[in-house]
């Protein structure tokens, strides 16, 4: 997909009204995991798959995009002098990336689907082995080839091993950039190729140096208003975007409901189904499962017995593909969001 397509349509790996993380120029507050890739590139012995892990919103993909940028403009090792991973954005790599034209380079996320028009529920096996045949090629600069994938939450079995079959058995020269949000989640044979960054949560004045730097509208907020917002955003721009992109009634009714699992107030179930009802809530009904699948192995780790862990692991399962499903054929979020808390409720009941 070329920029000026992109731009034209939502994409899954970028927060909406806000800059794809590949047109960012700086990466705030993970000056630690910059410098352990750039580090690992000068010594000349770069593992070739990386998980870069952490809270969604702490800058992971920023730092995927920067670093991918980096290798595409640095393709000798022991060439470069640079202090961070910074490159001039009139570089010709830097150009071709952001534009999704490098010929070595290659992006796997949810993809735009024309019928019905919407995001893919997950990031599909086709797009997958579309996204691998630059590895399948010799690289048209001599260089490095490289893939992010944006996040790896969002592949499912088949994709999933189809991006294991290539970490397995990488060309030479190859670079494997996977965004994870929740690791555990990621498939352990993918996870045991993969060398672990982890990315840790902003200070609220990291978020406001965040949100500034993303130009209007966000730039343009009053500087109280921002400082609210990341001071309750739990060290995610992100969430901070949230809140003042107005979900923040949303984002009450989540945590509330939340706070009360496995057994919430049937009346607040209520109330934020019919406000995740309608598409303008896509981020929240995002934000809704996030929490879920956060929730769910904490109350695992409580579990009284083998048969309760393996209850709390098919209802996570459950879950997922229900979401998926409901978020693919368009159904009903509504009776969705209702259903999950009945089958959580359920759950829980069982496994006592």
């Amino acid at each position: 997909m070329k920029r000026a397509e992109a731009e034209e349509l939502p994409e899954s790996d970028a927060f909406p009204d806000a800059p794809h993380p590949r047109f960012a120029s700086r990466l705030v507050g993970q000056e630690t995991a910059e410098a352990e890739l750039l580090a690992a590139y000068r010594r000349g012995r770069l593992p070739h798959a990386w998980l870069i892990s952490g809270a969604e919103g702490i800058g992971k993909a920023t730092l995927a995009w920067r670093f991918a940028r980096f290798v595409l403009a640095n393709p000798d090792p022991a060439a470069p002098a640079a202090r961070d991973l910074a490159v001039d954005p009139n570089h010709p790599a830097a150009r071709q990336l952001a534009a999704l034209a490098h010929p070595d380079f290659s992006l796997m996320r949810r993809e735009w689907k024309t019928n019905p028009k919407r995001l893919g529920a997950e990031i599909a096996v086709d797009d997958v082995r579309a996204a691998l045949a630059v590895f399948h090629m010799a690289p048209a600069f001599g260089g490095w080839r490289v893939a992010i994938v944006d996040s790896a939450e969002d592949l499912n079995r088949n994709s999933a091993n189809a991006l294991l079959k290539m970490i397995e058995e990488p060309p030479p020269r190859s670079l494997f950039l996977i965004v994870s949000h929740r690791p555990g989640q990621v498939l352990p044979t993918i996870r045991s190729r993969c060398r672990f960054l982890r990315l840790e949560p902003l200070s609220e004045d990291e978020i406001a140096e965040v949100v500034r730097g993303l130009g209007p509208p966000w730039s343009q907020r009053e500087s109280a208003e921002v400082a609210a917002a990341a001071k309750r955003a739990n060290g995610s721009a992100r969430e901070a975007l949230a809140r003042l992109a107005g979900l923040e009634h949303a984002g009450a009714l989540i945590d509330s409901v939340v706070a009360r699992l496995p057994r919430p107030d049937p009346r607040a179930v209520m109330r934020l189904a019919d406000a995740l009802a309608g598409r303008a809530a896509d981020e929240a009904f995002q934000a809704l499962h996030r929490e879920i699948y956060d929730w769910l192995p904490r109350y695992a780790l409580a579990a009284s017995s083998p048969a309760r862990v393996e209850a709390l692991g098919d209802l996570w399962d459950r879950i997922r593909q229900a979401a998926r499903e409901t978020e693919e054929l368009n159904l009903d979020r509504r009776l969705h969001v209702l259903a999950v808390f009945s089958q959580i409720a359920e759950a829980a009941g069982k496994s006592r």
